[in-house]
């Protein structure tokens, strides 16, 4: 594969498994530095992804021969997300990409909020989950964002959900959570165009993950691989859609939403 982000450096958030692991090895297989940030150390092991944050990290810059660091920190500290930012762009470079990827609707080790309807979740439950992807979303695009407009140059890619986009009564504060990241990444799309930064997010559908596996229960033959879109989604199909936002293809793309899912919604964002 060309080497296209050669001598760009990204940050990639909650990249120790799952979809943040395969945006991680994407853009290291165009070229890029990438900076593994996860909350927990032991997080790849969570759902027999990996085991440490630290092998996942040595094993991506082994594998695509670039610089990669490993950065723990809890992203709905703005104090860590100052630190951590600071530790990628001491170790590799100014940050040039960030793919915001942590979040979810809730911590692995917390479990789902159960029930998670607007009535009943429990108060505790609703900062969590709005902590870990709407205030995040915001700390850490701010940090890297201030870096990016000095240089004039940047790509910002949020990671939202397909629930941002439609009422779901089963995980009711999740896509509220993922429907403001949305909207902030417009507000984001349009303040940032005076500085030759783009910002846009993906949403994608159900994806194979472990956790994703790991958690529900999926009917056989929405397991299928290829033959029909009416299935989960691969994590690779998902991961492709970064290089067209973070590389060339994606120069004069900004404030959009893109959804990966296979055409389970198909009318207007």
């Amino acid at each position: 594969m060309s080497q296209i982000l050669a001598g760009k450096v990204a940050l990639v958030t909650g990249a120790g498994r799952g979809l943040g692991r395969a945006f991680a090895e994407r853009l290291a297989s165009l070229g890029c530095a990438v900076g593994i940030h996860g909350m927990r150390e032991n997080g790849p092991a969570e759902f027999g992804e990996g085991t440490t944050l630290t092998d996942t990290a040595k094993q991506i810059g082994d594998e695509f021969g670039v610089r990669t660091q490993r950065v723990l920190g809890d992203l709905t500290s703005n104090a860590d997300v100052e630190r951590v930012v600071s530790e990628v762009t001491n170790g590799l470079g100014p940050i040039s990409i960030l793919v915001h990827n942590a979040g979810g609707d809730i911590a692995a080790a917390g479990g789902k909020p159960n029930p998670n309807s607007a009535v009943m979740i429990k108060e505790v439950d609703v900062r969590s989950v709005l902590d870990r992807n709407l205030i995040s979303t915001i700390y850490t695009c701010q940090h890297v964002a201030r870096g990016m407009m000095e240089r004039r140059w940047g790509r910002i890619i949020t990671i939202s959900s397909i629930s941002a986009f439609k009422g779901n009564e089963s995980s009711c504060i999740y896509s509220t959570a993922k429907a403001a990241v949305v909207e902030y990444t417009r507000c984001l799309a349009v303040e940032l165009r005076p500085f030759n930064i783009t910002a846009n997010t993906i949403a994608p559908g159900d994806t194979r993950t472990g956790r994703f596996l790991g958690t529900r229960s999926v009917a056989e033959e929405r397991l299928v691989t290829d033959g029909t879109l009416d299935r989960i989604g691969l994590v690779d199909e998902v991961a492709r859609v970064v290089e067209v936002f973070a590389g060339p293809l994606g120069d004069f793309i900004t404030g959009q939403a893109l959804r990966v899912d296979g055409g389970t919604q198909c009318w207007p964002a």
